[in-house]
């Protein structure tokens, strides 16, 4: 393998558009096992679950099992049931977090929680980690099962901790950077990974491999964190400011408390607590963070880990699916613009 070098930024107007384009007929056979594995002869599970799987969001994770599988020039079609495994993992954290935010909207959608209630949300999301598991199984490789079933279990752990910091503002950056660490970037890192391992590829491939989807994991959820202060629900597909109003100390909100004023600290404790929720208090906290440049920061950070997932794939040649990747993690950051 030789190494080439890629600088974040290098394209103009970068997209999903050329991932896509790779992945089209294997995400086909993908969404296949997903339609399959989510009957049930409840008819409830289906219908939930195939309400937040059917409604619009790109699959960037198990593309990232395919493209990775492309990368690596696999010829087998193993990638296809664990990206429905890495899909239903992904879909099941989204049922939990919803009722767990309270959340109204996905998507530009009504969330299943709002439609069918709580308890129905929770259970669903079990049935569906219990399909991902079923999927590792007939695998058959306890290394994939082992890296799968670790993500499943970091992520638990970022949702948990991310719960006992919700509402602390004084909540500082490393802890932050662990929490999405866990919650976001375990699942991009463990889809990547695992296509080096059915592959049969060495450690050095894999770990270069988990290397991309952690940190580009890492670099888009702090662009959400950014665009929730910024963008609308059209664009986010969730209600304007819902971090703000959810009480989630992200990272625009830690840089800006820890730059600003007494009184700016003040606000933002009175907001984090759910005190100060309105328009006008939503409006003050973007300028609050325009002022001490903490989305400002925030973006420059996302860059960072961009760049790091990008020089991730330097030891391996020039390739359609090598040039798909580093476009996708340049679509992560130009998000914020």
């Amino acid at each position: 393998m030789t190494a080439t070098i890629h600088q974040l930024g290098a394209r103009p107007e970068p997209s999903l558009d050329p991932m896509i384009r790779l992945v089209a007929a294997d995400l086909n056979q993908v969404n296949a096992v997903i339609l399959e594995r989510m009957q049930s002869e409840v008819a409830l599970i289906p219908e939930l679950a195939g309400h937040l799987i059917a409604g619009g969001g790109k699959r960037m994770r198990p593309m990232l099992t395919l493209a990775s599988s492309r990368l690596l020039d696999y010829q087998g079609t193993r990638q296809f049931k664990l990206a429905a495994a890495v899909e239903f993992i992904h879909t099941a954290t989204l049922l939990h977090d919803d009722v767990v935010d309270g959340s109204g909207l996905r998507r530009g959608k009504r969330t299943a929680n709002i439609i069918w209630g709580n308890p129905a949300s929770v259970l669903v999301g079990d049935f569906l980690f219990s399909r991902s598991f079923e999927l590792m199984v007939e695998d058959g490789s306890l290394k994939v099962l082992k890296i799968l079933s670790h993500a499943s279990n970091i992520i638990a752990e970022g949702e948990v901790n991310q719960l006992s910091a919700q509402r602390q503002v004084e909540t500082g950056e490393d802890r932050y950077l662990d929490i999405i660490s866990a919650k976001t970037a375990a699942l991009f890192a463990a889809a990547c990974k695992v296509s080096a391992v059915v592959a049969e590829r060495d450690e050095e491939t894999e770990w270069a491999l988990e290397s991309y989807g952690r940190n580009l994991g890492v670099a888009f959820q702090l662009v959400d964190d950014a665009i929730d202060y910024a963008e609308t629900s059209e664009t986010m597909g969730k209600d304007q400011g819902d971090d703000f109003r959810d009480g989630k100390v992200t990272l625009p909100v830690i840089l800006a408390y820890a730059r600003g004023s007494e009184a700016d600290r003040a606000f933002w404790r009175a907001a984090m607590s759910g005190e100060r929720q309105s328009d006008e208090d939503l409006a003050h906290a973007r300028r609050l963070l325009t002022s001490t440049e903490a989305l400002h920061d925030t973006i420059e950070r996302a860059r960072h880990y961009g760049q790091k997932a990008i020089d991730a794939l330097g030891p391996f040649p020039a390739s359609r699916a090598k040039a798909a990747m580093v476009e996708a993690v340049e679509f992560a950051v130009a998000r914020a613009y």
